[in-house]
């Protein structure tokens, strides 16, 4: 199964959508500022200086994620990312994560991402690329995170 990482382009905002709504029902909910991000894509990551990235397996994308500007100049969040359910388990998730943090190494920024403890796997699979824990903010942008991690790339 060969995976093709490809940049953002509007005929894909539908599948950065979907699949994102349908990993934050299965394991969570939907918060506005959740569905106002995903269905304006261009506007709040693209427009901002942030990027988005497919997982492709021939035609089909099965997999994507976000690195959004934050209010630091040297940091991308790393976030949005979702992979289809009949392709999880094949580790395109890794190789979308590998994929961010080869671009944000190119283009000299630090990585962070909030997410939540109950998804273990995910924060196993952090860790092992090098994200360690920091405080999460008091305002922090998501309700159901309660841990947010960086990895030093610069």
């Amino acid at each position: 199964m060969a995976i093709k990482i490809i940049t953002y382009q509007e005929q894909y905002a539908k599948d950065f959508y979907n699949m994102n709504i349908e990993w934050l029902k299965t394991y969570f909910y939907v918060e506005p500022f959740d569905e106002e991000v995903l269905s304006k894509p261009e506007k709040y990551i693209i427009g901002k200086g942030g990027h988005i990235f497919f997982a492709k397996i021939e035609e089909d994308v099965v997999g994507t994620v976000a690195l959004m500007p934050t209010h630091d100049s040297d940091v991308y969040e790393l976030t949005k990312m979702a992979v289809s359910p009949n392709h999880r388990g094949y580790k395109i998730g890794q190789q979308l994560m590998q994929h961010c943090i080869d671009f944000a190494k190119n283009e000299k920024k630090n990585l962070m991402l909030y997410s939540n403890t109950i998804l273990e796997n995910a924060i196993y699979i952090y860790r092992k690329y090098g994200f360690i824990e920091i405080p999460v903010e008091p305002n922090s942008p998501y309700k159901r995170s309660n841990i947010k991690m960086e990895l030093i790339l610069i």
